[in-house]
């Protein structure tokens, strides 16, 4: 343990931090720290620039409410309704929060006293989320035994804008920045800085694919869980583009110079205006990390093929109908009709002989339905299965374990979409807000098992089922309870092979 202890602030539970003392919040045995900063605020001189430390301070500071959210514009409609995400005002938007067993110190279950500490970086295409929203709750993380951390970071035109004048990927710096107040800090909550899992979902798994790829965050985690996203990241002159549509939106050069001095409503005008029709299979404007250099020195599942964070266990995995969150509300499932599903695919560049396996195996579906099959798995299940059978191939010493999520919402007929099974990880299906996506009648029992399966990764690399081998093994959760299932949808899978 570190010198910087656990101890008791008055009228709460206290802790030491490197910058000063923090008051949380206690209750039935679990502390929170909430809105901590890890990182000076991103104004003034500091707005697109790369995250400063936090100076300290003197006497104790309170840490019961949630901190400032990254600038952004609410989800548009129908998804407002279903993905609930708070927005906080103020301008120190780098913070974090902390959940953990208490009291902390000396009473951990590792053999320096400290817990597993697991690190959740939230998604919403780098334009949306926060670590406020009521579904990452790290209550029942912390009643487990788990250290549970989750963090903000800058999002949009300022965290992932690409200028010439200013460090490419910001919001990526800024979860490096987190997870260094991580390895500095976390044993004052009683955490073990050397037993950190990063996990994440979306924009926070494709974030997770690219910390495993940079060499800057080398060395602050050791396990790492992806969610429904995929390493991904685009070189800068086509990251670029989104900048420039941006910047000629607003009637400004595409410099940060330039964009420090436009109002901040205005800006997030012109960015939603700019991102509101692109999506992933179509192409279009949209945030994305990139190939900078320094952050991210290559393509991430290159280089993650190539071996690197080849020591770093590995859960990952997908929902089994991730496009049904974006294809079913807005009834693209019932518009695209096999003309349109045809035009759609071959502008994604999906071989046609691939497209036949699909639409032969799936003779009930709805073209729309077809179509988003194929998407889910181009965009993740696919890149996934390459990235774990490469690391089966390169003899990596760390482990690697797929899941998939297939119990099904009947929430408008939504299915096992995206974003589903983030109330079964964070064990939190009792809260409204996870019920708007899930319903009132979400079976705990998968959500108890599927919660245990991180826990008992973060602390021991070892979720529960066999490690990833040539047979495919990968743990389904639901329809029903959890069962292994070898090679699901092989025939699909192998008409994706050259």
């Amino acid at each position: 343990m570190s010198e910087y202890v656990a101890e008791r602030a008055q009228d709460g539970p206290g802790a030491r931090t490197r910058n000063g003392v923090l008051r949380g919040a206690l209750k039935d045995g679990v502390a929170s720290f909430l809105g901590v900063a890890y990182a000076q605020a991103p104004v003034g001189a500091l707005r697109f620039r790369a995250p400063e430390p936090v100076e300290a301070w003197e006497g104790v500071r309170e840490a019961t409410a949630f901190g400032p959210t990254a600038p952004k514009r609410p989800y548009a409609p129908p998804l407002d309704a279903l993905l609930p995400d708070p927005e906080v005002a103020g301008d120190d938007c780098l913070n974090l929060n902390v959940w953990a067993p208490w009291p902390a110190a000396g009473d951990g279950d590792t053999a320096d006293g400290g817990r597993a500490v697991m690190v959740w970086i939230h998604g919403g295409s780098l334009i949306h989320g926060s670590s406020a929203v009521p579904v990452y709750d790290g209550t029942a993380f912390a009643r487990d035994g788990v250290v549970l951390v989750s963090v903000n970071y800058r999002l949009g035109i300022e965290g992932f804008g690409v200028f010439p004048d200013a460090p490419a990927n910001l919001g990526l710096r800024d979860q490096i920045a987190a997870l260094a107040w991580v390895r500095e800090n976390i044993a004052a909550f009683g955490g073990d800085p050397d037993l950190v899992t990063v996990f994440g979902e979306s924009a926070g798994a494709i974030s997770i694919a690219a910390l495993l790829a940079s060499p800057l965050a080398k060395g602050l985690f050791r396990r790492a869980v992806v969610q429904s996203g995929a390493p991904i990241a685009q070189p800068l002159a086509t990251a670029r583009r989104t900048t420039e549509a941006v910047a000629a939106r607003l009637k400004v050069p595409a410099t940060a110079e330039a964009f420090a001095e436009v109002d901040r409503d205005r800006l997030l005008q012109a960015q939603t205006e700019v991102t509101g029709k692109g999506s992933p299979l179509s192409g279009g404007h949209s945030f994305q990390i990139v190939v900078d250099g320094e952050v991210l020195p290559r393509d991430p599942a290159e280089a993650l093929a190539d071996g690197a964070s080849a020591e770093v266990d590995l859960l990952m995995g997908t929902t089994t109908e991730e496009y049904r969150l974006w294809f079913v509300p807005s009834g693209v499932t019932d518009r695209v009709g096999p003309w349109v599903q045809r035009l759609l695919l071959r502008k994604a560049k999906v071989p046609s002989r691939t497209a036949k396996v699909y639409r032969a195996g799936r003779p009930s579906e709805k073209p729309g339905e077809v179509l988003g099959a194929l998407a889910t798995d181009k965009l993740l299940r696919i890149p996934l299965n390459t990235l774990a059978d490469a690391r089966l191939r390169s003899d990596a010493p760390a482990g690697t374990y797929l899941y998939e999520f297939g119990w099904r919402s009947p929430v408008l007929d939504l299915g096992a979409c995206h974003a589903l099974e983030l109330g079964f990880v964070f064990d939190t299906l009792d809260l409204p807000e996870t019920r708007a996506l899930t319903g009132p009648e979400a079976p705990q029992e998968l959500a108890t098992a599927m919660h245990a399966a991180w826990v008992a990764f973060a602390a021991t690399g070892e979720p529960g089922w066999r490690r990833w081998d040539p047979a495919r093994p990968v743990m389904a959760f639901g329809p029903d309870l959890p069962s292994l299932v070898e090679a699901p949808r092989e025939a699909e899978r192998r008409a994706w092979e050259a």
